[in-house]
């Protein structure tokens, strides 16, 4: 009877706390969110947590709030939303950076592994590798055959020492052979300004930023480093065609603190796979030459484990130190 009593009890415990979570996940949110863009305004993370905190308004019935907090590399940001309560409103909007990031600053006083919860990759975006029209190169083969006949190789500007755009150049450099001379700037306008006014030869910049100059003519695409074609530069080859398992984007994706509820990260996700089918992040999609994933938490949270993998490798081969 001891037993049938116990056995009954914590049956009953169990569908009491299951009706309790189920509540608690009906009723989230119950009060705004805030989604943290470790990013200065204006750029293509920010627009895309605003768009997707219109989604979120309509989803929730809550006021959807995004907050910018730029500074060294995304990682202010990101710490911020770390030591904030892991009770699903306080979010983190960020990009491949947070991958970059782990061999890029060794000494940070979190773990993004341990300390936040990936909960869905919004979309993905590649980046093209760009020519100054004055370089007399219109395939990779003769970029590199070019960049061998100068001592000091092609020049080539990055968005910053341990960006996305730098550590492309990196790898290319490795698996064909490109001789490059890094001239790092402060942040992609920049490196773009420098580009299309002929002071470096070569760059890596991002989709949106790279097609319109390519169309006015004032740079030329050679190619993408995404392993499929780019849907608005669909003319050029991707770098994995010629160097297999090259595969480098600037991802977009949604975090929580480590310990948010499960009902939070499950609720959160479906509001990013809804969203993604509005036409205004669409639009956004199409505009900025990126492609919505809109992944499972688990394949998430595999995918960005091995972004971090990748990118300690070629942080490690580049030598790169956080810009001061």
């Amino acid at each position: 009877m001891r037993l049938r009593s116990t056995a009954a009890t914590a049956i009953l415990a169990a569908i009491t706390l299951a009706s309790v979570t189920t509540s608690f996940a009906q009723d989230y949110p119950i009060r705004p969110v805030r989604i943290v863009v470790p990013f200065t305004p204006g750029g293509g993370t920010d627009l895309l947590a605003r768009l997707l905190s219109q989604r979120f308004t309509e989803a929730f019935g809550q006021s959807v709030i995004v907050e910018n907090r730029a500074g060294s590399g995304g990682n202010i940001g990101a710490e911020f939303v770390i030591r904030s309560p892991a009770d699903g409103y306080t979010l983190l909007m960020s990009t491949a950076s947070m991958a970059v990031n782990v061999s890029l600053y060794p000494k940070l006083p979190f773990d993004v592994r341990r300390d936040l919860v990936p909960i869905v990759q919004v979309a993905s975006a590649p980046i093209v590798l760009c020519v100054h029209p004055s370089v007399p190169a219109r395939t990779i083969k003769e970029l590199i055959a070019l960049s061998k006949t100068r001592k000091e190789g092609l020049n080539f500007g990055s968005n910053g020492t341990g960006t996305t755009s730098h550590l492309a150049g990196v790898m290319l450099q490795q698996v064909a052979g490109l001789k490059l001379t890094h001239i790092p700037f402060k942040g992609a306008s920049a490196a773009m300004i420098s580009l299309v006014g002929g002071e470096v030869d070569v760059g890596l910049p991002a989709v949106i930023s790279g097609r319109p100059n390519i169309a006015a003519g004032k740079l030329r695409g050679l190619a993408v480093t995404t392993k499929r074609r780019s849907s608005v530069l669909p003319e050029l080859p991707t770098l994995d065609s010629m160097y297999p398992g090259f595969d480098i984007d600037n991802w977009f994706a949604l975090f929580a603190p480590a310990g948010a509820p499960q009902y939070v990260v499950t609720r959160i996700h479906a509001a990013v796979v809804k969203g993604l089918q509005h036409a205004d992040l669409k639009a956004f999609m199409s505009r900025e030459g990126a492609e919505p994933v809109g992944s499972a938490p688990a394949e998430f949270a595999a995918f960005f484990q091995t972004e971090i993998e990748k990118y300690a490798k070629i942080v490690k081969i580049s030598g790169a130190k956080p810009d001061s």
